[in-house]
This record gives C-alpha cells, sequence and structure tokens, in this order.
C-alpha cells in the first residue's frame, strides 16, 4: 500500500490531464494541484513568436510549478495529506528542448537540475495519450484562444516528445507505477464506466499494489 498518495496526470496539450485530476480529486478526496496557464503572461506572446518569448514563458512555468511543489511537500510528506496534480515537473524539460535555443537550454536545464534537486517526487503517475486529431479536437472544443495559434507540426512534436519522455522516465523510474490510459478510445469525461474503470485500476495501485497499467 502507498502511503500518501502523491499522483501526477500528464500528456500531451489538449488531452484531458485537468478534467482527469478533477475527477480523482473529488473521488479520493485529495488535495487538486492544478498548474497556472491562463496566468503565464508571455504565453499568447509565445505561441505567435515561439523563438522570441520561449525563454520567458519556460521560466515562468518552471518557477510557478517549483513553488506548487514545495507548497504542497510539507502535506505529503509530514502530514500525509494526499496529492493529485495535473502535470509532472519532468514536462518543462519536454517544451524546453523543443523550444529554447542550444545556449538557452543550457542554462535553463541547470536552473531546472538545482530547483528539482530535493522535490518530492510522485508516487503513481497517469500518462494519457491521443492522436494529433484527437487533440486538437479537444483543444477546440475548450475555447483558449492563444490555443489555436498552436500550429499543428508543434503539437504533433510535442504528442511524439511526450512518448520518448515517458518510456525514459519508465526506465530511469522502475519503482513508480506508470498507468497508462488511450485517449482515442477511453473517455472519462462522457463515459462514466471508463472512468470508473480508472478509479478501480488506481484502487490496486494505491491500495493492493497490483494492477494493469494500460488501457486501449
Amino acid at each position: 500500500m502507498i502511503q500518501t498518495p502523491f499522483i501526477a496526470v500528464e500528456g500531451p496539450i489538449g488531452v484531458g490531464k485537468t478534467s482527469l485530476a478533477q475527477a480523482i480529486s473529488a473521488h479520493y478526496q485529495f488535495k487538486l494541484l492544478k498548474e497556472i496557464v491562463d496566468e503565464n503572461p508571455f504565453l499568447s506572446h509565445f505561441y505567435e513568436d515561439i523563438t522570441g518569448w520561449s525563454f520567458q514563458t519556460e521560466m515562468f512555468f518552471l518557477c510557478n510549478r517549483f513553488k506548487q511543489l514545495e507548497d504542497i511537500q510539507d502535506a505529503c510528506l509530514s502530514k500525509s495529506k494526499p496529492v493529485v496534480a495535473d502535470y509532472h515537473i519532468m514536462k518543462n524539460l519536454i517544451f524546453a528542448s523543443r523550444t529554447l535555443s542550444a545556449s538557452q537550454h543550457e542554462k535553463y536545464v541547470k536552473i531546472y537540475q538545482i530547483l528539482t534537486e530535493n522535490m518530492i517526487q510522485p508516487n503513481v503517475v497517469i500518462y494519457l495519450s491521443a492522436s494529433l486529431g484527437t487533440l486538437q479536437q479537444r483543444i477546440s472544443r475548450r475555447g483558449r484562444a492563444f490555443e489555436t495559434l498552436i500550429e499543428e507540426q508543434y503539437l504533433q512534436q510535442i504528442n511524439a516528445d511526450y512518448e520518448d519522455y515517458i518510456r525514459k522516465f519508465e526506465l530511469e523510474h522502475p519503482e513508480i507505477p506508470v498507468l497508462r490510459i488511450d485517449g482515442n478510445q477511453v473517455d472519462f469525461v462522457g463515459k462514466p464506466q471508463d472512468l470508473r474503470n480508472i478509479f478501480s485500476t488506481l484502487d490496486q495501485i494505491l491500495y493492493k499494489e497490483k494492477a494493469t497499467r494500460e488501457f486501449s
């Protein structure tokens, strides 16, 4: 049994991370940790000019995610309060590697390593994947004006990068269960049974330490 659950939900833009994290929070009565997106003052500029605004955008996200995780560390470790987050801080490296210049990326990685050296790590990761078409549909549906500026090629690259990073994460952290969910097949928003199936599998991971970790 996992003593104090800290679940991180990850996946590419528009895949449904926040919706699933909110559902998990409500079902298990876990504290919900949501990443700051709309509050990033550089984000709209970023999608208009990725090269010109990438460093400011990525640094804002990194600093805010660091502060959020720092704030919940005591809750998880000292007060035994379960948490579900709609991100894993590793996503910073995914986006930074795609958007920053070589010199900026080198500086960024050094800052990232310093900030995350002793940071609390989730003990369960849920990875949501979906095809480019599914992601585009969901991005359009949620209606964020700045996301309409996302180029198809950029979204496709980020999607592929996530696949690479999650495989790397599984190799480097075999002790952390990774629950994979195929967003093309599983509709946890529109189909209550799909969500119940996810909860059932999470129950096994959190409380029985054995589970089927892939949905398709």
